[in-house]
């Protein structure tokens, strides 16, 4: 039925007609564009990036130091089943993998490759490419020396170095790391252990003069850490700290030992990983004196 306030497109001019029909038809085609954008942004997506080549490994062995007594339970449970009654000393380790990133919470997630280097304990540098049809479209350098956060992206960023709370959240970005090198949290003699319960065990950290707390949750199945939770500031700007989560996934052999293979690092008030990083690679005990200090991969 026609309004009595509308035009009845019947009685319209021909050239009304063809003009609203070309909008129409106009409309059509640029959401028809945009649909095979967005198809060709999720298609660029799933394509995983190769992985960074292999990075050399050292000819020395490590040195083997015996499992301390009175460790927490679930602590001294995980040690044995990984290690047995002797524990390598690790010096630094070359970690590399691929990674799932989301920028956005609720927004899509980038494949990335990564290489993490670490003088255990001491200081790191993260080099990631974000990547789209496996190329590199975003490149990241940060690290944490002697005590300083630095971040470099492609894109000017705030200045974050000397802030405490930068600082604060590298060191804790870095003993989280430390997972893919245990070992150390027992050999590091400033790494300190507290009981809870059976399956709960405090983790004490230092950080400058001052010190930092994981709550680590073990899998009463496995006897694995699960979760660490920590009180983390999102970056330099924050005033509160959040909740950060990182979650141990899956697990893998690596040279012989069990240690994990997919981490998420979740905050709390996202409810959901913005990062998923996978070791594909780990390499102990090499020199890094200068790597650590470098750029790229």
């Amino acid at each position: 039925m026609n309004s009595p306030f509308l035009p009845n497109p019947l009685t319209l001019p021909r050239r009304t007609r063809a003009k609203a029909g070309g909008g129409r038809h106009r409309l059509r085609r640029a959401g028809g564009l945009l649909s095979g954008l967005a198809l060709l942004g999720w298609a660029g997506l799933q394509v995983q990036p190769r992985p960074f080549p292999a990075y050399p490994r050292g000819a020395g062995a490590s040195e083997d130091l015996p499992l301390p007594a009175g460790l927490p339970a679930p602590v001294d449970r995980f040690y044995r089943q990984t290690y047995g009654e002797r524990l390598p000393r690790v010096t630094s380790a070359v970690i590399t993998g691929r990674a799932s990133l989301r920028f956005i919470p609720g927004g899509p997630a980038f494949p990335a490759r990564f290489r993490f280097v670490h003088e255990a304990g001491r200081q790191y540098r993260h080099y990631i490419e974000v990547t789209w049809f496996g190329l590199p479209v975003l490149r990241v350098n940060e690290a944490y020396l002697e005590g300083v956060s630095r971040q470099e992206m492609p894109w000017p960023i705030p200045s974050s170095v000397g802030d405490p709370r930068g600082a604060q959240g590298a060191n804790l970005g870095m003993w989280s790391e430390t997972v893919w090198m245990p070992s150390v949290y027992l050999t590091d003699p400033r790494v300190r252990w507290t009981a809870v319960d059976e399956d709960t065990a405090l983790l004490s950290v230092p950080f400058g003069e001052d010190r930092e707390t994981y709550v680590v949750r073990f899998d009463p199945a496995t006897g694995r850490p699960a979760l660490f939770e920590s009180m983390r500031y999102h970056g330099a700007d924050s005033r509160d700290k959040t909740l950060w989560i990182n979650q141990n996934l899956s697990w893998a052999d690596f040279g012989g030992v069990t240690l994990p293979a997919a981490g998420a690092a979740i905050w709390l008030d996202q409810g959901r990983p913005w990062a998923v990083f996978t070791a594909e690679e780990v390499v102990y005990n090499v020199d890094v004196r200068e790597y650590v200090r470098q750029r790229g991969v």
